[in-house]
């Protein structure tokens, strides 16, 4: 009977093998669940939330929260112009001239909305600052690429 058993069962060193694999699967869980910040998440939460940034094509997002320093998302940067950004989000503008009417009201909406995204993150009590970062993730999946 007990070689039935063991001919069924495990030999010890794959059962030993597969509690280290185990072992070694839960301790990479823990650490990825304590590298998670969740304060990010309610900052997004609440950007997410505010009815005219829900309604902007462009998803402002915090990227990172440390010492007080949000790291927040934007379409444009010294790398890339608003001019181009806001030609993907709008490609009623592909064909508009830079300084149309059509491009100035969409410069003024993105930094409007731009200002706002601003001003709901640094009303947060445990945000000092704003460093704004080229959302170069959104950019390529529109088929935008920057260096």
């Amino acid at each position: 009977m007990d070689s039935n058993y063991e001919s069924a069962g495990l030999d010890n060193f794959t059962r030993k093998y597969l509690y280290g694999l185990a072992t070694l699967a839960v301790i990479a869980f823990v650490l990825w669940l304590s590298s998670l910040d969740f304060r990010v998440s309610e900052i997004n939460d609440l950007l997410e939330a505010d009815a005219e940034l829900a309604a902007y094509p462009y998803p402002f997002r915090v990227m990172s929260l440390e010492d007080g320093v949000a790291q927040v998302s934007s379409p444009r940067s010294a790398q890339l112009s608003a001019i181009q950004s806001l030609r993907v989000m709008f490609p009623e503008l592909q064909q508009k001239d830079a300084v149309s009417d059509e491009m100035m009201a969409a410069q003024e909406a993105l930094a409007s909305m731009q200002a706002r995204a601003g001003q709901l993150v640094k009303s947060q009590t445990d945000v000092n600052s704003i460093r704004w970062v080229l959302d170069k993730q959104w950019l390529s999946s529109h088929g935008v690429y920057v260096d």
